[in-house]
This record gives C-alpha cells, structure tokens and sequence, in this order.
C-alpha cells in the first residue's frame, strides 16, 4: 500500500509495510481515511533524529502548545517488531509512551540512521519519495520544547492512500 502525504513544504510518497505491520498500517490507513491527521503540525523537529506528527491536540497549529505531543486517537496499538526492519533514514516508526502497546496515531519519519530505536518501536513504512520536504521540515526554527516556531512551516496537510 503507498500514501502521499501532502505538506507545508511539499509531497512525501510513502511505501507502507501492510505485510510485516498489518495492525500498525491498519490503524494509520483507518485514521488517514477518516481525515483524523488533515491538518496537523508536525511537533517534533529534532534535526539529525527525527520530525513527528500525529497529535490531534495541534490541529490547525493551535491548541496549548504545552499539551502537543501528548495527545492520540481513541484506539492504542500493540508494538509491531520486525527484526528486519530498521530506524533508518526515510522509515516510519510509531511514536509512543513508555508502555511498548501505548501507539496511537502519533509516528515519526527517521532523519538519520537511529538503530538505538529497533526493537523498541514499530517501522511501518518508508519515504519513497520526498526527502526533501522531509529536510525542509527537519530544518525550520524550533523552540526548546523542539515544536516549530512557526506552525505553518510544518504542517501535515492531508494523507492520501493509493
């Protein structure tokens, strides 16, 4: 299965692994389905690691900026691992609370090569294509807290399935 996601700073074409990861890919497609990630700020900008998205709390780049990060769907996932996927530049991984089962809608896209990350959160995916919007995500101004300090640089627009 393949999904475009349309943002801020360009298209990023997405493989997903509906085979190794069928609940994760499960869940992401019944969200971007439902139109639950049209909108969203991509919160976490960490540069060299990864920049994160999925947090209904910063629709529209409002809400308390305190609370981005914390907020998901109403449904939790378990962890998927798959020993021969790798947090390597361009993969998708989940992104979740200390509890291994706590995924939600809430993931991230690996800026580098974070092989500390196997095994402890699901890879669900790759960018295709669009890295470079990845990057101009990855490189916009962030506060202490790593949200970006201008929303509207990095906005996750919609995600389209094909």
């Amino acid at each position: 299965m393949r999904a475009r996601i349309e943002t801020s700073q360009g298209p990023i074409d997405l493989e997903l692994f509906e085979a190794q990861t069928p609940k994760t890919v499960n869940n992401f497609v019944e969200l971007a389905r439902a139109g639950f990630y049209t909108n969203l700020v991509f919160h976490r900008i960490v540069r060299g690691f990864v920049i994160q998205t999925g947090d209904p709390k910063t629709k529209n780049g409002g809400g308390n900026r305190s609370q981005w990060g914390i907020g998901g769907s109403e449904k939790s996932i378990p962890l998927e691992i798959v020993t021969s996927l790798h947090h390597l530049q361009g993969m998708l991984g989940v992104a979740r609370s200390q509890d291994p089962n706590s995924g939600s809608s809430q993931f991230f896209i690996n800026l580098g090569n974070n092989s500390s990350l196997d095994g402890h959160y699901t890879v669900f995916g790759k960018v295709t294509s669009g890295m470079d919007a990845v990057n101009k995500i990855a490189s916009v101004s962030v506060d202490q807290r790593d949200a970006p300090r201008n929303p509207i640089e990095a906005m996750l627009n919609s995600i389209s399935l094909s």
